[in-house]
């Protein structure tokens, strides 16, 4: 389109959708973005009630170079948009059968000498396994994270194809079996295998290059931005508007609209949208789909140009769902972390109940709980606690939705009893019931209702060997000309940084950008669209 500026619909404004629009607002697109919903965020969204503030979503902020990159293309920095706080203890862990929790700290040296004070000689191990853990995490960063695998050209230069004795074993052996090799205490090989719930599977299932992680949390730290991860939605949002993006709320999107050429070839027009009640059109050059793709791909467009029909989800593993529980408590809980964690003693069993085919529910069960007022005050009313209550659960919309004050579906409320119950006992706060004032349940039914979530699961695909990397998927359609995809559920992976780093494949894709590093900073309009 020489001489006018090209235009672009992203369908969405979770954090995906946000950050793609800015970043293409930003290399001269006129972008509109459209979101069903009646606030930005999507799974990253908040709820307000009786002075108390919640996340819905995201709670850990790991990974903050890749923040700092994307603040960083467009001319900012994480540091003058956010007010981070370093998290110390960064999580405590309860283990089923023990009285005395253990705390990771926010430095390597101090959990090396917690694993050596745990079981002899686990000190030394975990120095070798960070080591190994940090050149892991550079490797991913530098090939495979930032890559559209738009061509494999760029995988066959001579340092690459050198890094393939050592690549292959962390791609074939699970991290399970990883672990296992080098760590005795089931404690530890627990802390070391919990990563991979980050990443929607399993430790038996996640390839051992995912003991990347590790670096993350045990060495790099882990961080919280004040005024929880709703002022990182703001901070996003804020910045594409500020560029002229458009964000329309309340603007559900029903068909990704197509046409096709003399020799057949199809390629998008814009979408169809609903709002204030009537049906709309809007025309753009390019679309992008941060909605989740099975919805994008077997909802919104015509079955003959689907690049993922019924056919091809059916042979993909999703990642869990969960139940959220939102609470609203009187009084201090100082045995709860900012972060706290609870492992059961039989975690295979858990795993098992999730991803096996008769999926159920185990209790007790390991769980998840943040106390963001340990860190941010403003979360909570003075004299009060704001804990969420994460418990992975099948992925089944059949398990029910939530509610407020207990009126959701019998199931998750049933399984939000137990979770207080075991917090409870396991933390030693007998009274945790009789103390809480509010409360909120979220259930699979929400996440497919709400978000359009495959089967109803919390944060996409698993990762397993056959879901990461280009195997996952690729963030353009096959059959649909200017029909690109961002999120978690596409290229690279779930979680907010990977969601940025989608967004950032988008711009690469439109620029033909085959490389596998990120972009220079910061982000600069092409010529011919400077004004």
């Amino acid at each position: 389109m020489t001489g006018q500026t090209p235009t672009a619909v992203v369908i969405g404004a979770g954090i995906a959708g946000l950050a793609t629009a800015a970043l293409l607002q930003s290399d001269g697109h006129r972008v509109t973005v459209l979101e069903s919903r009646h606030d930005v965020g999507g799974r990253a969204g908040t709820w307000e009630r009786d002075g108390f503030r919640f996340d819905t979503g995201p709670s850990w902020y790991l990974m903050p170079e890749v923040f700092d990159h994307f603040f960083r293309l467009l001319g900012t920095s994480a540091a003058e948009q956010l007010d981070l706080v370093r998290v110390d203890p960064g999580y405590r862990v309860f283990f089923e059968g023990h009285a005395t929790p253990m705390e990771i700290r926010a430095d390597r040296s101090s959990n090396i000498a917690l694993f050596e004070t745990t079981d002899a000689g686990s000190g030394p191990a975990l120095s070798a396994y960070l080591d190994s853990a940090r050149d892991a995490y550079r490797l991913a960063t530098s090939r495979f994270l930032y890559s559209t695998y738009e061509s494999m050209r760029p995988f066959f230069t001579a340092d690459t194809l050198r890094l393939l004795p050592r690549l292959a074993p962390l791609l074939t052996q699970s991290l399970e079996r990883f672990v296992a090799r080098r760590f005795r205490d089931p404690r530890l090989r627990q802390i070391l295998g919990y990563p991979a719930v980050f990443l929607g599977s399993a430790p038996s299932m996640t390839p051992s290059l995912y003991h990347l992680m590790s670096h993350l949390d045990l060495e790099d730290g882990v961080w919280y931005p004040l005024g929880g991860f709703g002022a990182f939605i703001a901070a996003v949002r804020r910045l594409a508007q500020q560029r002229g993006v458009e964000i329309l709320t309340d603007a559900p999107v029903t068909s990704i609209l197509t046409a096709a050429d003399a020799k057949g070839r199809d390629w998008t027009t814009g979408v169809a949208y609903e709002h204030r009640g009537e049906r709309r059109i809007l025309h753009a050059d390019v679309v992008v789909s941060t909605a989740d793709l099975h919805h994008t791909e077997t909802a919104l467009l015509p079955e003959r140009v689907r690049s993922y029909p019924e056919s091809w989800w059916s042979r993909r593993v999703p990642g869990p769902s969960a139940v959220l529980v939102l609470l609203g408590v009187r009084g201090e809980l100082p045995s709860l972390a900012h972060h706290s964690l609870f492992f059961t003693e039989d975690w295979d069993d858990g795993f098992a109940r999730i991803f096996g085919t008769g999926a159920s529910i185990g209790s007790p069960t390991s769980l998840y709980v943040s106390r963001t007022s340990a860190t941010d005050p403003t979360t909570a009313p003075a004299g009060h606690e704001n804990l969420f209550v994460l418990v992975p659960v099948p992925a089944d919309p059949g398990l029910g939705g939530g509610g407020v004050d207990g009126d959701g579906d019998p199931g998750v409320e049933a399984i939000a009893d137990e979770a207080i119950r075991q917090i409870s006992e396991w933390a030693g706060i007998p009274d945790l019931a009789a103390r809480i004032v509010v409360r909120r349940t979220i259930g699979p039914a929400d996440f497919a209702d709400d978000l359009h979530s495959w089967r109803g699961g919390a944060l996409g695909p698993a990762h397993t060997l056959r879901q990461s990397a280009f195997l996952r998927g690729s963030n353009a359609s096959a059959k649909v000309d200017g029909l690109y995809y961002a999120g978690g559920t596409t290229v690279p992976g779930i979680g907010l940084p990977m969601c940025l780093i989608s967004a950032e494949l988008v711009l690469k894709r439109l620029r033909g950008d085959t490389t596998t590093t990120p972009l220079p900073e910061p982000i600069r309009e092409p010529m011919a669209q400077r004004r």
